[in-house]
């Protein structure tokens, strides 16, 4: 299975464990901001999180958190000392002060405080054949559902086949299968799956004459969105937005959507070329409301790496530069899958 937040970052110094028997409020002094070329902010202000748009069980985790975070600071003082000496980077604009990697989840992309792979007694949870940012939703939908069809069931049976068919769709939806990523330069992969509902020839005014694909998800397919090509990302961008039906031309201007620009490893395109810049949009759904995106400005990705995912329905959009160089071999309705299928090569 895949490991979805592996991207590289620049690691930087531990830091000294702070009174383990309290959550100070201090906040240490922001990290300078990066600006792209246009001399905004590299990162969108309003993206304080991996989840910009909420939700109620984001709110029902972060509120566990905190109980969480009390209960081991009163009972088990010696583990959050340990783990507060293991982690690394600052406390940046983190609203709380975290006690391990789990306190985190929904802040990677911000600069804050991480641990290593080593150092993470819940890496573990990354080898579960689920995406890990889906596992709250996989235990109160899904298990809510479970729930209900036992009570259904205690007064007559089939009235149980309802919610364990909808606790079956939960499961299938944040399931993680393993993908085989095509390599070589210029292999340009697919963002997600689903059905190729767009083709397009598109004047884009940051990158340039660009090739548009357009992707659309049902509720049956993976959510889990990868990157295309290669490279360093370089700006995020969110818009709030409607909910309409992803099957809608408008859906993509309207609806709430985050975009992820990424500057292309050398050697993606050969020849001049004006933009060596890519951008995956995830759009939201009639009901997928929830974008993730674990990623910052900075980060480095791997082709057909993870670094997000659109909760239950939605559609993805990934706009690449046109080049003489650039053979399209996808075809409209065709179905895709994220990091697997090719939709082009520059050759």
């Amino acid at each position: 299975m895949s490991t979805p937040p592996t991207s590289s970052r620049p690691e930087p110094p531990k830091t000294p464990p702070p009174d383990a028997s309290s959550d100070p409020a201090d906040t240490a002094a922001e990290a300078p901001q990066q600006a792209d070329d246009s001399g905004q902010p590299a990162m969108d202000p309003q993206v304080k999180n991996i989840q910009p748009g909420g939700g109620i069980v984001m709110s029902i985790e972060l509120a566990w958190g905190r109980l969480r975070r009390a209960w081991l600071r009163s009972f088990f003082p010696g583990y959050v000392s340990r783990m507060q000496s293991l982690r690394q980077g600052d406390r940046g604009d983190l609203p709380f002060d975290p006690v391990d990697p789990r306190d985190v989840k929904y802040f990677r992309n911000q600069a804050t405080y991480h641990w290593d792979q080593a150092d993470d007694p819940f890496f573990w949870r990354e080898s579960l054949p689920f995406v890990r940012v889906g596992l709250a939703e996989l235990l109160i939908l899904g298990g809510g559902m479970l729930l209900l069809a036992l009570a259904a069931g205690w007064f007559w049976w089939p009235l149980a086949i309802g919610p364990l068919i909808v606790a079956g769709l939960i499961v299938w939806f944040f399931r993680d299968p393993a993908r085989a990523v095509p390599e070589g330069l210029g292999t340009v992969v697919a963002p997600a799956d689903g059905k190729l509902v767009q083709i397009e020839r598109v004047e884009d005014p940051e990158l340039g004459v660009c090739i548009q694909f357009g992707i659309f998800l049902s509720i049956f397919n993976v959510h889990a969105n990868r990157a295309s090509l290669p490279g360093k990302v370089v700006a995020i961008r969110y818009r709030p937005g409607k909910f309409l039906n992803a099957l809608r031309p408008e859906s993509a201007k309207e609806n709430e959507n985050l975009d992820v620009t990424v500057e292309l490893d050398a050697g993606e395109i050969p020849g001049p070329i004006a933009s060596r810049r890519c951008r995956i949009r995830q759009i939201t759904g009639q009901f997928a409301r929830r974008i993730v995106c674990w990623v910052r400005p900075g980060d480095v990705l791997k082709r057909g790496e993870m670094f997000g995912m659109i909760k239950l329905g939605s559609r993805t959009e990934l706009l690449i530069p046109d080049d003489p160089s650039l053979r399209v071999v996808a075809q409209l309705g065709q179905k895709i899958a994220a990091g697997n299928t090719v939709l082009a090569k520059y050759e």
